[in-house]
């Protein structure tokens, strides 16, 4: 970023022009929800793109790996967060070759904020970008999740977390079902519920499209590294949760004491 910023700053996402007056119709992502668990974290995202009342894409990736122990989610304007992360992705693999050792979870976490506050006059605009950051710190042997607002204000999140437009009914959902003592299985069927409760109630959320074999992205994190789930194994999840739902469409009851 130092560099570009020195010889073509106007390539940095922030520092775009953009028309003084009027809103631009771009394709937006929608709900991204993470959850740890002792073992580590889980980060998971619906698939739609939307672009005013349309969907603009069904199959949007809005999970990526930051390095081998972290990941990001995007919500907010698809083609700056898509972009935002791979600048991020590679700022990390830079750091990293520089120096030897890895950036701590910390310093990603505080060097994703100052990518997203260089983003604020394009957000001021209507174009803002609003991550979802969770890894695995390898000091502190735990998950971790870090959400952020539009001036790349940057919050840890205790248990779970959820961004987007979708992001109420989700965060509604997990603070209903999560527990302290999950397994991993629980934790990746806790964010599959969420995402499903999200796309119950937001429009703007896409739920598991089994016609289409489109299902939630879902990446755990553990000390042994990123891993995405597979196609199948989401698929499984997902299948799981909807022949519930067809018991129960409000989803699994917590209970009241």
């Amino acid at each position: 970023m130092d560099f570009l910023a020195e010889h073509q700053p106007e390539l940095l996402p922030g520092k775009r022009q953009l028309p003084a007056q009027g809103v631009i119709e771009a394709p937006h992502g929608t709900t991204i929800v993470a959850a740890t668990f002792p073992g580590g974290v889980v980060l998971a995202g619906d698939r739609r793109a939307t672009m005013g009342n349309l969907i603009s894409q069904r199959d949007m990736e809005k999970v990526f790996p930051a390095d081998e122990y972290s990941a990001v989610g995007i919500a907010g304007t698809a083609g700056l967060a898509v972009e935002m992360v791979k600048l991020f992705q590679l700022e990390l693999e830079h750091f990293e070759k520089v120096e030897g050792v890895q950036l701590s979870l910390e310093g990603k976490a505080n060097r994703l904020s100052t990518m997203i506050r260089s983003n604020l006059g394009m957000a001021m605009q209507g174009l803002a970008v609003v991550p979802l950051f969770a890894g695995y710190d390898l000091d502190r042997e735990k998950g971790r999740i870090f959400s952020y607002d539009v001036t790349g204000g940057r919050f840890e999140e205790r248990a779970f977390a959820a961004t987007g437009s979708g992001s109420l009914f989700a965060r509604g959902a997990m603070k209903k079902l999560f527990r302290e003592d999950l397994s991993e299985e629980q934790a990746t069927t806790l964010v599959v519920q969420a995402l499903y409760d999200a796309a119950d109630d937001d429009s703007a959320t896409g739920g598991p499209d089994v016609a289409r074999r489109i299902y939630p992205l879902v990446t755990v994190i553990t000390e042994e590294g990123c891993r995405r789930l597979t196609d199948g194994e989401s698929s499984e999840i997902a299948r799981a949760v909807l022949e519930r739902r067809l018991e129960q469409p409000d989803g699994p009851s917590a209970a009241l004491l």
